[in-house]
């Protein structure tokens, strides 16, 4: 873009931050999934909204506070094994909204 007003200031790569909801605010979704996994299980939470460091040190509490391992990827916190209910009820205590999708088998 070309401006002749000397004044004019250029609006370059000023993406807009994604700011963190309130935990309150926040609906997560806790679901199982071993699709394209070799047959392992992971228990997926979804839904979360904000930045990207938010999600991972949201991911790495459930993690430590379970023992086990896992990853955030692509929006979403992966959590080897199933976890659904411990992870329920540890993000419910830290005010998440939690929501169990998919089936219980």
């Amino acid at each position: 873009m070309y401006s002749t007003n000397p004044d004019y200031q250029y609006d370059v790569n000023k993406a807009e931050e994604e700011v963190t909801l309130a935990a309150r605010q926040q609906n997560l979704r806790v679901s199982l999934d071993k699709k394209q996994r070799k047959g392992k299980m992971v228990t997926l939470v979804s839904g979360f909204i904000g930045k990207e460091d938010d999600l991972a040190e949201l991911g790495k509490k459930l993690k430590t506070k379970l023992g086990v391992g896992g990853s955030v990827k692509d929006g979403e916190i992966l959590i080897q094994g199933d976890f659904r209910d411990k992870i329920t009820e540890i993000l419910e205590k830290d005010g998440y909204r939690v929501k169990i999708s998919g089936s219980r088998n």
